[in-house]
């Protein structure tokens, strides 16, 4: 009898196991722990077409209030992974810094197939972003386009402080920081433009997300349109990085 009841913890113990490699936790409400399968499915053609601009930017809010929280989506990123070989329906473009320290997919909570990224530093527009930007909303049916500042932007920074890179051979880099630097002239100050002013850095940074929201519509035609006609969102945001908060502007 004995021996009967120990096999039959041992099974329970194994049951327990294997439900809780299967199961990923979600979260715990009072003495009962809530489980969930890893979200396995992607964005379809259906999905993308039923959703509205202003639907994917609540969506997006939500998904950042997961991020904060540390309550990310748990996701089958091998499933995903073959299911969306078959074809992409993102939701919204984002055009982001280069920075390390801005994972565009996690701080809105998003997953395989969900989005498309472009990445440049200082998160300016270019004739390729512009093109990849076209490609994404008229072409694959993405319906928000973001522009997405972030706080410590180094970029930022050095454009404010008025970096001479070309006088270390890197003419490229020049040219970028000179796209940003109409942003920190057309942000006001009482003192002198200093990247160490924190408060005048975060000004020109929501700045240069202005800026850059108003070149795309004024060098892609198409994009403009497509606003007018409600059927696509072009909006800034700044990610701050201490919080891990989003802030639409």
């Amino acid at each position: 009898m004995k021996k009967d009841i120990r096999i039959l913890g041992l099974l329970c113990m194994a049951i327990t196991v294997m439900y809780c490699t299967d199961k990923t936790k979600s979260t715990v409400l009072g003495d009962t722990t809530i489980y969930q399968e890893p979200v396995k499915s992607v964005l379809t053609a259906e999905d993308q077409a039923q959703m509205t601009p202003e639907a994917i930017i609540k969506r997006l809010k939500k998904g950042n209030a997961n991020f904060v929280n540390n309550n990310l989506t748990q996701r089958d990123h091998s499933e995903q992974r073959r299911k969306a070989a078959i074809g992409q329906y993102p939701k919204a473009i984002v055009l982001s810094c280069v920075d390390s320290r801005v994972p565009v997919e996690d701080i809105f909570d998003l997953g395989i197939g969900d989005v498309f990224v472009a990445r440049v530093a200082g998160n300016i527009e270019n004739e390729a972003i512009i093109g990849s930007m076209e490609f994404a909303a008229a072409v694959a049916g993405a319906k928000v386009i973001i522009v997405l500042g972030h706080t410590s932007c180094g970029a930022v920074k050095h454009a404010i402080d008025d970096t001479d890179a070309a006088g270390l051979e890197m003419n490229a880099l020049q040219g970028l920081l000179n796209d940003i630097k109409p942003a920190v002239l057309a942000t006001a100050t009482n003192g002198k433009r200093s990247s160490k002013d924190v408060n005048f850095t975060n000004t020109v940074i929501a700045n240069n997300v202005y800026k850059t929201i108003t070149d795309i519509k004024v060098t892609s035609p198409k994009l403009k349109a497509l606003e007018t006609e409600n059927a696509i969102k072009i909006v800034g945001a700044i990610y701050n990085m201490e919080t891990g908060k989003v802030n639409f502007i």
